[in-house]
C-alpha cells in the first residue's frame, strides 16, 4: 500500500511506493547523473573517483552511494579501491560487503531460514489438535 513521504533531496511529499526514498523529478535526475557518470567512464576507462567528481562536477558522495549500490565499479587515486567492506572493512571495488563478507551473510541467512523451516513445519503435526467434522456416524450418537 502506498503512503506519503518526504523526498529525501528536495523534501516535497510523494506517494511512497518502495524503493528509494525520493520523488520521480529526483530520481529521474539521479538516474540522469548515473549515465554521465556511466557515460565518462566508457570514454575514459580506468578513471579514479576524484577525476570523475571534478570533470562531472558531481560529489564523492553521489558517486560513492553509486558504487554501494552496486551500480559502478571504480578505483581510487592510484588503483586503491575507495570502498570498505561494511563488515571487515577489507577494500572493495563495488557494493557495500567484501566476497568472502557476503558469503557468510548469506550462509547466516540460509541457516536461519532453514530454522524457521524446521520451526514450522506440520508434517508431523498431532490431529488432535486440528479442526474436527461430524460424520454421519458421529451424529447418531448426539441425537
Amino acid at each position: 500500500m502506498a503512503e506519503l513521504r518526504n523526498c529525501r533531496k528536495c523534501g516535497k511529499l510523494f506517494n511512497y511506493i518502495g524503493g528509494v526514498s525520493m520523488c520521480q523529478v529526483c530520481k529521474d535526475e539521479d538516474e540522469a547523473d548515473f549515465q554521465k557518470i556511466k557515460k565518462y567512464l566508457y570514454e575514459n576507462p580506468g578513471a579514479s573517483i576524484s577525476q570523475i567528481s571534478g570533470e562531472l562536477n558531481m560529489t564523492i558522495e553521489k558517486i560513492k552511494r553509486f558504487l554501494r549500490e552496486g551500480r559502478l565499479e571504480i578505483v581510487g587515486d592510484n588503483g586503491i579501491p575507495v570502498l570498505h567492506c561494511e563488515k571487515c572493512s577489507k577494500p572493495i571495488k563495488t557494493g557495500r560487503f567484501c566476497e568472502d563478507c557476503s558469503r557468510g551473510i548469506s550462509k547466516e541467512f540460509s541457516s536461519v531460514i532453514d530454522k524457521i523451516k524446521n520451526k514450522t513445519d506440520y508434517s508431523g503435526r498431532n490431529n488432535a489438535s486440528g479442526m474436527r467434522y461430524l460424520s454421519k456416524d458421529n451424529k447418531k450418537k448426539y441425537k
